[in-house]
C-alpha cells in the first residue's frame, strides 16, 4: 500500500511560529510628566521642533507664521517663536513667553503682536487646545483664495470631513475675534484669501492637522486641474474621520517626520 506523499510532506512540516503577545509590541504614546516643569520642558522642546521642521518643508515664509503652545502652568500664557527669526534656526531657548495681552513676560525679542493676538483669541475660546499653528503653505492659500473647503477625496481628507471651518470672507489680523468664533469646535480654519490655520491637544497634533491639510489641498487642487474628483460618499468620509481624525491619530502620525532628521535640509529636526 502506497502512502500519501502529501501527508508525508505534511508529518514533516515544521510548526508555525507563535505570534508575539499584542502587549509585549511597542508603540509610542504621548508621555505624561510628573512635575509642570518637566511638562513645560517637553512642550517647549517640542515646539521648536515644530517650527523647525514647518521651515524645512518651506511653510515659514515672512514674519506672519506663528505657533503657540499653552503654557502647562499658566493657562493665559503661550510660548511662540520670536518676531523677525526664521523658523529653522530656533530652538527651545529662543521662545517667548507671551501672556494673553501681547506682553512678553520670558524671553529677550519682540512678538509679531497682531498675528499673536489671533492665536491668544484661539487658545481664550479653547480651553482644551494645547497648541495653535498659523504657517504660509503655498496650497493651502490657494484653496482659501477659491473659498473652498477640503473635500472629501481621500482618506486622509477625511480627517477633516466636517471638521473644519471656512471663514468666507477676508479677515485681517485685527478681526482675532471673529476669526476664533469661525473656528469654532472644529480642528482647522481656512482663512479666505489667507490659508489654513490648525488646532490640537498637543504641539505634534496641532503641527499634523496643518501639515496634512496643506497637502489635501495640494491634492485637491491637483485632481481638480486633472478632472471632476469623485468624493467619498457621507457615511465612508464619517467613518475615516472617526478611525483617523483623533488628536491621538494625529500624534501618532506625526512621529515619523520628527525622525526623518535632516536627510533633505541641513537642519536636525530632532535637536533641541
Amino acid at each position: 500500500m502506497r502512502r500519501d506523499p502529501r501527508r508525508r510532506r505534511r508529518a514533516h512540516m515544521p510548526d508555525q511560529p507563535v505570534p508575539v503577545p499584542v502587549e509585549r509590541l511597542g508603540f509610542e504614546m504621548p508621555p505624561v510628566h510628573d512635575t509642570v516643569e518637566a511638562a513645560r520642558e517637553h512642550r517647549k522642546a517640542r515646539l521648536a521642533e515644530a517650527l523647525r521642521l514647518l521651515g524645512r518643508l518651506g511653510y515659514g515664509d515672512g514674519v506672519g507664521g506663528q505657533v503657540t503652545a499653552r503654557d502647562p502652568e499658566f493657562e493665559d500664557c503661550y510660548w511662540v517663536n520670536p518676531f523677525g527669526r526664521a523658523f529653522g534656526g530656533l530652538g527651545p531657548d529662543d521662545l517667548l513667553l507671551v501672556d494673553g495681552d501681547g506682553r512678553v513676560v520670558e524671553g529677550e525679542r519682540r512678538v509679531n503682536e497682531l498675528a499673536f493676538a489671533v492665536h491668544a483669541a484661539v487658545h481664550r475660546a479653547r480651553p482644551e487646545v494645547v497648541a495653535v499653528v498659523r504657517a504660509q503653505g503655498p496650497y493651502g492659500r490657494a484653496l482659501a483664495c477659491l473659498g473652498e473647503l477640503l473635500a472629501p477625496i481621500t482618506q486622509e481628507a477625511c480627517a477633516f470631513y466636517e471638521d473644519h471651518a471656512l471663514l468666507d470672507e477676508f479677515a485681517g489680523v485685527e478681526d482675532a475675534a471673529r476669526i476664533a468664533r469661525a473656528l469654532g469646535p472644529y480642528k482647522a480654519l481656512i482663512l479666505r484669501n489667507r490659508g489654513l490655520l490648525t488646532v490640537g491637544d498637543s504641539v505634534d497634533a496641532a503641527a499634523w492637522w496643518f501639515i496634512e491639510a496643506e497637502r489635501a489641498a495640494q491634492v485637491q487642487l491637483i485632481a481638480r486641474a486633472a478632472g471632476k474628483p469623485v468624493p467619498i460618499d457621507h457615511r465612508g468620509a464619517v467613518a475615516t474621520r472617526e478611525r483617523f481624525g483623533s488628536d491621538l491619530a494625529a500624534w501618532v502620525s506625526y512621529q515619523p517626520l520628527r525622525q526623518q532628521g535632516d536627510a533633505a535640509g541641513g537642519v536636525n529636526i530632532m535637536n533641541g
